[in-house]
């Protein structure tokens, strides 16, 4: 599956005492789980870290319990559970271009 986590900033701290809050958290050897992929993280400015990850269903409990563990604090989080439409799309193109809906 597929896992978007929006890492939204914590506004009432500057980029110094977040990336404190990080250290002492071990983030940066935490996350992302072991046995997932990081697909994308791109920044976001004025809204924080767009992370996709790509993980097994069964790994979805310790990624929250990490987000909750090293995550929180830094940044409030957003989690969607997401997938690849580009080939839904190509078959659905398919069968309207077959006179289907």
């Amino acid at each position: 599956m597929l896992l978007t986590v929006l890492l939204k900033h914590d506004q009432t701290m500057n980029l110094d005492q977040i990336q404190a809050h990080l250290k002492k958290a071990d983030w940066w050897d935490r996350f992302p789980v072991e046995g997932s992929r990081v697909v994308s993280w791109t920044v976001a400015m004025g809204l924080g870290q767009i992370v996709t990850l790509e993980l097994p269903p069964a790994l979805l409990p310790l990624v929250n319990v990490e987000l909750e563990r090293s995550a929180w604090g830094a940044y409030r989080t957003e989690c969607y559970p997401t997938y690849d439409f580009v080939p839904v799309r190509e078959r659905i193109r398919e069968r309207v271009k077959n006179g289907g809906q």
